[in-house]
């Protein structure tokens, strides 16, 4: 070592020469981002895709590439009942199931969603998803491991066989596919139907295959899925809400830096506006495109038979408190100004 080198500098100068030294600027650039494996179960086309796909490409550009997050369509990952568990154990770090899917998780709450009827249109279902009661409904998961980030919206549903679907009485007999949900059964069971419950993916199959008579869907599922090519009547029933949570592994979520976090919140709320909007436009899209097919027979309820069907629906409300608890849906009775109907 030479006499006017101290032993620190003279360590320098040999890891130096060796190409070991401290990061430049753009060495620290060139580190790996965090990668998001967002998982889901349907099309990119519908309006949870276009959102989960948004949100991919803010997360980037808002965190100057230190995140990647990486969708997964179409059930490429895993299918409904598997996805929650993988989430939960980390395999995935965010999804988007329908609100039915927390209920196995213990919190029967969210299934108050499921209850046929219980919002009459999209601003009582905002009150909701956007107050108080949402937001405590969202809290409830944290015991679970899970983080709930927001609200996507994909419409109201609409009833589909290959009978016509006008009265009470044409449900009678029908194997009709359900998601995973007790309220979604008792529902069926109300009109008399006999639900079937079904993973998204395989619903399709079972349509075309007759294991199962019809579906309860928004339009832009019907469509998206093909499921109008094997459904010969669709009835516009708008009788029940379909949505999703945004969820994320809590223990990864709070791993993030505060900076990191504050990015991927603003880029979920701009993906929320992009799924809520989509899900309007895209509903009337598909009704559009699904009347052009020839394929399927599109009924409008007259306002008789719409009052016939929330007639025979809205006994589920009180055969389902004393699972979802009589306080949440009597909070969301409040929240939107619903008036239960009197018993006769």
């Amino acid at each position: 070592m030479p006499l006017n080198v101290t032993r620190s500098a003279f360590v320098r100068l040999l890891l130096l020469a060796a190409g070991i030294g401290p990061l430049t600027a753009a060495q620290a650039q060139a580190q790996p981002p965090i990668v998001i494996k967002f998982s889901h179960v349907v099309a990119t086309d519908t309006p949870k895709g276009k959102a989960a796909d948004h949100f991919a490409r803010r997360a980037a550009e808002l965190t100057g590439g230190k995140v990647r997050v990486e969708v997964f369509p179409n059930s490429q990952l895993y299918r409904d009942k598997e996805e929650m568990e993988a989430l939960q154990l980390g395999a995935v770090q965010m999804l988007a199931p329908s609100l039915s899917k927390f209920a196995p998780l213990g919190v029967k709450e969210f299934e108050v969603f499921d209850l046929p009827f219980i919002f009459d249109n999209p601003q009582e279902l905002q009150k909701v998803t956007n107050g108080p009661v949402g937001q405590a409904l969202l809290g409830k998961l944290e015991t679970r491991g899970i983080t709930g980030l927001a609200y996507w919206n994909n419409g109201f549903k609409v009833m589909s066989a290959n009978r016509p679907l006008k009265t009470v009485a044409d449900y009678q007999g029908l194997r009709m596919r359900i998601q995973s949900s007790k309220v979604l059964g008792a529902q069926m069971r109300a009109l008399k139907a006999t639900p079937q419950v079904l993973a998204f993916s395989e619903t399709y199959a079972a349509l075309q295959n007759g294991s199962v008579d019809g579906t309860e869907n928004p339009p832009s599922n019907l469509y998206t899925q093909r499921m109008h090519e094997v459904q010969k009547h669709v009835s516009l029933t708008y009788h029940g809400y379909l949505g999703y949570a945004v969820v994320v592994n809590k223990r990864f979520w709070d791993g993030l830096p505060k900076d990191i976090r504050a990015a991927l919140t603003q880029a979920m709320a701009e993906a929320t506006q992009v799924a809520n909007e989509s899900a309007s436009k895209d509903n009337q899209a598909a009704l559009v495109a699904i009347r052009a097919s020839g394929k399927t027979q599109i009924h409008q309820p007259s306002a008789a038979e719409r009052a016939q069907l929330k007639a025979a629906l809205l006994t589920v409300h009180k055969e389902m408190a004393g699972r979802i608890g009589d306080e949440t849906i009597q909070d969301i009775y409040q929240a939107t100004g619903f008036h239960a109907p009197r018993p006769h």
